[in-house]
């Protein structure tokens, strides 16, 4: 209704004298936007930025950014645009202009670089050595780095002594810069532009604040404590609300009286009538026709999508190109958009960075096992200097690892986190072990490449679907589907027509949509004659699908049924029958499937394909082995382990999540009981249910009991692994269905749960989980159009260590979507880790590592389905020049071992260039032991491609032998290290292959 009312002011008002528009929420801002702009009105969107007040500001700053990145420039506009912002935004009080301050860099210019860091500390910049999202910065010798916020990208600045040399925009995931530079850049405050004085008074009220904060800085509670440097924004302004708002200000604000309020700030509710409507625009033609006497108005972003819906030179039309969306109808005028609601691709980058190696953590050496990662060693050998990675064994023994081979381990990973037991050198144990896991692993993929390849020769069922019906059916899902689904299911479908037999994987997170993917490919196998099966690992998952199934195709006369345990004996009979007889077109259920006969079945979907063993799939494929196979994930699968099934599967990826959903506001707080009941009552007051996670189970009952001592009447339930999976499955299924407020239970409900009614989860402890579970916890809310809130609470933050503070305050800072790219894929995997290839492997990979384990699969399926060699050749360098990433240049340790991992695992000279092209553009020109590293890298990889095994020399005369034991010797012009490496690079790039 908004649109239609500020239509009808705009009409009568043609010189406005309106300074503020208030409405709900960002998206009525947005569709109000439109209308400004309809009216050629410069309009400025204030953002939904909606924190209790007192709450901790790193939650809520991506919209704080924005807020005053929209002051400023209302601060520094003569003519004022009309603002548009949602009602909570205005209910705080404002920095004064003089804070949101800004400074101009330009090309040429010079930079007191002392004076500048001061400067960039007080204005609220976070110094890192890697810039990676808003409000960071990082100096690096001759280099700056610097991401201002509500910037679209960061920008590194090249100086030459104290002159602006260089000024360009970088990529945040290649951290390359990008071609064009810039004359000039306005760097503005990250928070408030603070002098020395006025930040540390500001930093001394901020810490002796009375309200919680993990840390108490300005960056979290400054807004709250800037006294005279405030004022009210509202004050002195013309402002108008869109429609009657009492019940936003009674809601969040707890107002009793929200016409005082109004009266206070000479609010006014624009006034609407009947006669200006807003319309749905079903079919442009009907419409047009209908109102022909009308002033008519089309809006399309462009010409082309005019044509689209069949609009060729149109008469008495005014025809409007721009991007917004605005339907409506007065009694004289009517004004239609073809614009669709903007899908954005939400992935973003996130500062949490977990792929670095840290002193004590456990690795693997696929040669001597598990042990312990100490550090980065210099270390001179025959008189040159390398570094080295240093390993403890068992014993106080130790592994000097040349960085150039760092591909030869990772990180020790197994399902549980499990704490892993360290080999002894020399005892050859670890041989024998992965010679036994080898042998294991050959066998399953045997199975797997076997499967496949008997598959391949079946004569497939022929699925296809008229184009036109298929849109008909996606229309009738009541959303826009994002450009993975809609890629997906053409896809699938191709693949099922081709009369090729499909063998796919559809990857993607929980609520992406794979249930709407799987709905196309039931009904492109209806629509062809043929019936479905839908396969899932719990009850609970089958009566939510089922409930999908009968949302989706109730009117269509499809004809489907549900079959689990709680299936009636008499039910299960008349099911079974009516599929035998081909009265049944689809049917989910769980294991109660095996072994069914269909009468023409066509496809099996299998959901959480994780949740069953490789044996358990194999048997589904026996089963069902003339048909096509959908398996869903909502683990992601390895890549390694991708590339490897690439050739007996093919994959389909969801990795854009639906236009609806929210990103989740992360707090951590201490444990307070006051905080608990608001924090429930908050969320049940919305119509929603909570999630407590409380990790022991002996604890549980007494933390029940805390719980229902401060909020009797709340409906509890209590689950975990000790309460049998009948009665779990029975209660999950209340749950679902309103019949309690809360669940207490342990992590276990980080698996796949899909539930929308709960919005807030609390995690009790959270300095005791990993960083990878707890976002996938916090993942479990928030899904469906309301936002979520996870509370990640601790004992007492004082106690807390520094690895758990930082861990804590970087999910903390990144709560918005696709924060968890950014976790080391390794460690989201462990969700489904053992079920990837059965539970009967989990004591396997506790012994060797989940990584190891994946590779050796790979290799096992690769060795069989002969597209690859298993074994992978080796060379040993040992060459007298001073080689490795100078300290000088790449000061971090954490940064150095990234690219020492990267190009270890360079398979082409090509790739080593890239990086090393990389490295100057990020941290200037390289020193001599640096590039001389580089260099060793394309030596290593053209002797690996000539069957070379060993590089040595001893002062000029340099010996290469190869695999076949013949050896060669070349000579260089001097004992210098970069003679010594051009002559080897010389013969390298330019000497026949040895035929071996």
């Amino acid at each position: 209704m908004s649109q239609s009312i500020f239509f009808e002011y705009l009409s009568q008002n043609k010189k406005t004298d309106l300074d503020i528009l208030i409405c709900e929420d960002s998206e009525e801002a947005r569709s109000l936007e439109s209308v400004a702009k309809f009216f050629k009105q410069d309009v400025l969107l204030f953002p939904d930025f909606r924190p209790a007040f007192g709450d901790d500001l790193r939650v809520y700053k991506e919209e704080l950014h924005t807020l005053f990145s929209c002051l400023r420039r209302y601060n520094n506009t003569d003519k004022k645009p009309i603002i548009i912002s949602p009602l909570k935004t205005l209910l705080f009080y404002m920095p004064k202009p003089e804070l949101l301050d800004s400074l101009v860099l330009e090309f040429g210019g010079n930079i007191d670089l002392k004076a500048f860091k001061s400067k960039m500390l007080h204005w609220g910049y976070n110094f890192v050595d890697m810039v990676q999202v808003e409000g960071e910065i990082s100096f690096r010798g001759d280099i700056i780095d610097i991401y201002v916020p509500a910037s679209e990208l960061p920008i590194r600045i090249s100086l030459f002594d104290d002159e602006i040399e260089q000024i360009k925009y970088f990529e945040l995931e290649s951290q390359r810069t990008q071609k064009e530079e810039l004359d000039k850049f306005e760097v503005t405050s990250a928070f408030f532009s603070l002098d020395e004085s006025s930040y540390d008074e500001l930093s001394q009220k901020a810490e002796s604040s009375e309200y919680e904060a993990l840390v108490k800085d300005i960056a979290s509670l400054g807004l709250w404590h800037l006294d005279d440097k405030s004022y009210n924004f509202l004050e002195g302004k013309k402002v108008k609300l869109v429609r009657n708002l009492d019940d936003v200000l009674i809601d969040a604000y707890a107002l009793n009286n929200p016409q005082l309020y109004r009266d206070e700030f000479n609010l006014e509710i624009l006034k609407d009538s009947d006669d200006y409507k807003e319309l749905v625009v079903a079919d442009v033609h009907s419409l047009l026709k209908v109102h022909k006497d009308k002033k008519i108005t089309i809006i399309a972003a462009n010409e082309a999508v005019m044509k689209q819906v069949g609009l060729f030179e149109l008469k008495n039309v005014t025809e409007v190109y721009a991007p917004y969306i605005l339907n409506i109808l007065t009694p004289d005028e009517m004004v239609i958009s073809l614009n669709k609601p903007d899908k954005k691709r939400r992935r973003r980058k996130s500062s949490i960075l977990l792929d670095d190696l840290k002193k004590g953590d456990y690795v693997v050496h696929e040669d001597y096992g598990v042990g312990i990662f100490e550090s980065i060693e210099q270390t001179e050998i025959l008189g040159g200097v390398k570094d080295f990675i240093v390993i403890k064994y068992i014993g106080d023994d130790k592994v000097l690892l040349p960085v150039e081979n760092l591909d030869y381990i990772d990180r020790y990973i197994a399902s549980g986190g499990s704490v892993p037991v360290l080999d002894r050198l020399g005892k050859g144990s670890f041989g024998k072990l992965k010679d036994k896991v080898k042998k294991r692993l050959l066998e399953i993929a045997g199975v797997i490449v076997n499967t496949a390849a008997a598959r391949a020769l079946i004569k497939a069922p022929k699925i296809d679907i008229n184009k036109k019906e298929l849109e008909e059916f996606q229309k009738k899902a009541g959303f826009d589907y994002t450009d993975d689904q809609t890629q997906s299911i053409n896809e699938i479908i191709n693949q099922m027509r081709s009369g090729h037999i499909m063998d796919r994987l559809l990857s993607g997170d929980v609520g992406f949509g794979k249930t709407e993917v799987a709905m196309n490919t039931i009904y492109a196998a209806y629509k062809s004659g043929y019936q479905s099966a839908l396969i899932v690992p719990t009850t609970l998952l089958s009566a939510q699908h089922f409930r999908s199934l009968d949302e989706r195709f109730n009117e269509l006369g499809i004809r489907y049924a549900k079959l689990d345990r709680f299936v009636s004996a008499k039910d299960k009979k008349n099911i079974t029958a009516a599929l035998a007889s081909g009265e049944l077109d689809c049917v989910v259920g769980t294991h109660a499937l095996f072994g069914l006969g269909f009468k023409k079945l066509g496809v099996v979907i299998v959901d959480e394909e994780h949740k069953f063993g490789v044996k358990q799939k194999e048997k589904i494929k026996e089963l069902y082995h003339n048909v096509h196979m959908l398996s869903m994930s909502a683990t992601p699968i390895p890549r390694s382990l991708n590339q490897a099934l690439s050739s007996i599967k093919t994959m389909s990826q969801l990795l854009t999540p639906p236009s609806a959903r929210l990103g989740v506001r992360t707090f951590v707080k201490e444990y307070s009981e006051k905080l608990i009941k608001e924090v429930i009552l908050r969320e049940l007051r919305r119509g929603g249910q909570v999630f407590y996670v409380h990790n022991s189970i002996e604890h549980m009952p007494i933390k029940l009991g805390e719980i229902k001592a401060i909020l009797p009447e709340l409906r509890v339930v209590m689950l975990h692994s000790k309460i049998s999976a009948v009665e779990t499955e029975k209660e999950l299924l209340k749950f679902e269905a309103g019949e309690y407020d809360m669940m207490i239970a342990t992590s276990i409900i980080e698996s796949g749960i899909h539930m929308p009614r709960v919005n807030t989860i609390i995690v009790d402890g959270a300095d005791r989980f990993g960083i990878a579970d707890l976002h996938q916890l916090r993942g479990r809310v928030g899904r469906g159009s309301y936002e979520g809130f996870a509370y990640f609470i601790v004992d007492n933050k004082e106690n807390l260590t520094d690895e758990a503070k930082k861990r804590l305050l970087a999910l903390e800072s990144n709560s918005f979507l696709g924060s968890g790219s950014v976790l080391a894929h390794h460690d989201l995997e462990i969700r489904g880790g053992g079920n990837l290839v059965g539970d009967a492997q989990s004591g396997h990979i506790k012994n060797i590592g989940y990584s190891l384990y994946l590779k050796m699969l790979e290799d096992a399926i690769r060795e069989l389905s002969n597209t690859q060699e298993s074994s992978r050749d080796k060379v040993d360098i040992k060459l007298t020049i001073s080689a490795y990433l100078s300290d000088d240049i790449i000061s971090e340790d954490r940064l150095r071992l990234d690219i020492y991992r990267r190009l270890s695992a360079c398979e082409e000279s090509v790739e080593v260039y890239e990086i090393q092209e990389e490295v100057i553009d990020r941290f200037g020109e390289l020193d001599a032991p640096t590039r001389q590293f580089f260099e060793l890298m394309e030596i290593k990889l053209l002797a690996l491609d000539k069957k070379i095994k060993n590089i040595s020399n001893y002062g000029q005369n340099i010996t290469l032998v190869y695999k076949n034991d013949s050896k060669e010797s070349i000579k260089s012009n001097s004992k210098d290290d970069d003679d010594i490496i051009k002559a080897v690079l010389y013969y390298l790039r330019n000497a026949k292959p040895k035929t071996i």
